[in-house]
């Protein structure tokens, strides 16, 4: 399996994982909860850009 295509299904069960246990999209949202997504959005560009370069080797 391609190292993109599996950082891509570990972000996207990451965020259904958020959205249904806890809760991140309800309507008692704290701003803990909206940085963590934030911060799991932040991880996967990071990770997705050093993919990116060393595929480009």
């Amino acid at each position: 399996m391609n190292k993109l295509t599996l950082l891509t299904i570990i972000y996207i069960v990451g965020i259904i994982i958020g959205a249904l246990f806890f809760d991140v999209w309800g309507a008692e949202t704290t701003f803990l909860k909206t940085m963590s997504v934030f911060v799991w959005t932040i991880i996967f560009l990071i990770a997705l850009f050093y993919i990116d370069k060393k595929q480009k080797r």
